[in-house]
């Protein structure tokens, strides 16, 4: 008597041997296909569709994914972006407009442009044009010719010395070496550009020129129209401006020549360029230009203290500040201020023009800052 076995559904079992063939057959292909579920399962699946308003997960949807972002969420964040980038856009629309016209390309590459070379000679002609742009905190020589030039002390290169006039070159080498160090103390030391004494541009030069060192202490204790420190001295009212940054953009060249016997002339002609501001938001230039010969003198044929120099002549012009300085200062002129002190009435110059010497005369404007 065979034995029947019978699931408790009334459904026939499955025998080891049909199920391994169906693994064997599901393995290489051949086995039936899926079938379509029965219609007990789709009646099964249209229920819970009624009473959940979503298909279950399994054969036909799969399940849900998950971390998901909501797209309200999305949606919000894109305008926040959106409303700060147009707000961004009403307080500085000069980032699109530079960005449409050019000026943000030209201005890139402006900063990365080349220092010039040292100025060995003095130039045929004023620096070429350059996109007009206004100065920033962040950026203050940006629409200058001076973006290129040596910062500082750097700016002002010592020629290389030469026995001349009778001094032997250790002489000559000492007596350059002095003049720059008057130039630096006198216009980028910090002190003396807030109006301090400029102690050590004074112990470069000779007591023993007595009526010019007399008259240059008089300018410092008693500034006046006539007795003037900034004819020798860059200085500025701690009160009114302050220098913007650390950088002073300097160039100009200096020579030897020789005086008469016993004498050497130190030449000297450089431009500095003060980036200054007042209350922390807008920057002016103040440019200034000092033509000062030093004479080098051997002590044992003239009244001269060994190791100073004499003043031999100098010269100053000043741009972008009243027209006058007064105790002692240069002050800066803003665009935003209304204009003081005398109205200039001379040519207009180009300050950056280091082709032609100073010229003296009334006080001019300035073609570009």
């Amino acid at each position: 008597m065979g034995n029947d076995n019978h699931d408790n559904d009334g459904g026939a079992g499955v025998s080891d041997e049909e199920w391994r063939r169906f693994q064997e057959d599901a393995a290489a292909g051949t086995g039936p296909a899926l079938r379509e579920p029965s219609a007990r399962a789709r009646m099964v699946t249209e229920r819970l569709r009624a009473t959940q308003g979503q298909e279950p997960p399994g054969w036909r949807t799969g399940p849900a994914r998950q971390g998901r972002r909501r797209p309200g969420r999305l949606g919000a964040a894109v305008a926040v972006v959106l409303i700060a980038g147009l707000a961004l856009i009403a307080l500085r629309p000069e980032l699109v407009i530079d960005r449409i016209t050019g000026k943000a390309d030209a201005r890139q590459e402006a900063k990365n442009a080349a220092p010039l070379p040292a100025e060995t000679a003095r130039p045929t002609a004023a620096p070429g044009a350059v996109p007009p742009d206004q100065p920033t905190l962040a950026e203050p020589f940006r629409g200058s010719p001076a973006l290129r030039w040596a910062d500082g002390a750097a700016g002002i290169e010592v020629p290389e010395a030469t026995a001349v006039g009778g001094l032997t070159k250790e002489q000559v080498a000492d007596g350059l070496a002095k003049a720059k160090q008057f130039l630096v103390a006198a216009n980028l030391d910090p002190a003396t550009l807030r109006g301090e004494r400029p102690a050590a541009a004074l112990a470069i030069l000779d007591p023993q020129q007595s009526e010019d060192f007399q008259g240059v202490e008089r300018s410092l204790t008693h500034p006046n129209a006539e007795d003037d420190p900034t004819h020798l001295f860059t200085r500025f009212d701690p009160a009114e401006v302050k220098p913007v940054g650390g950088v002073v953009k300097v160039r100009g060249s200096m020579r030897v020549e020789p005086g008469e016997p016993g004498e050497v002339r130190v030449a000297t002609d450089y431009t500095f360029v003060h980036p200054m501001t007042k209350g922390d938001t807008s920057v002016q230039r103040t440019i200034v230009r000092r033509q000062i010969t030093f004479s080098v003198l051997d002590p044992a044929r003239w009244k001269a203290t060994g190791d100073r120099l004499q003043l031999s002549e100098y010269h100053v012009e000043s741009s972008n500040v009243e027209c006058e300085a007064t105790r002692g200062y240069l002050h800066p002129q803003f665009p935003q201020d209304a204009p003081t002190g005398p109205a200039p009435t001379g040519p207009a110059t180009d300050p950056y023009d280091r082709s032609q010497d100073i010229k003296g005369g009334a006080c001019g404007t300035v073609t570009r800052s």
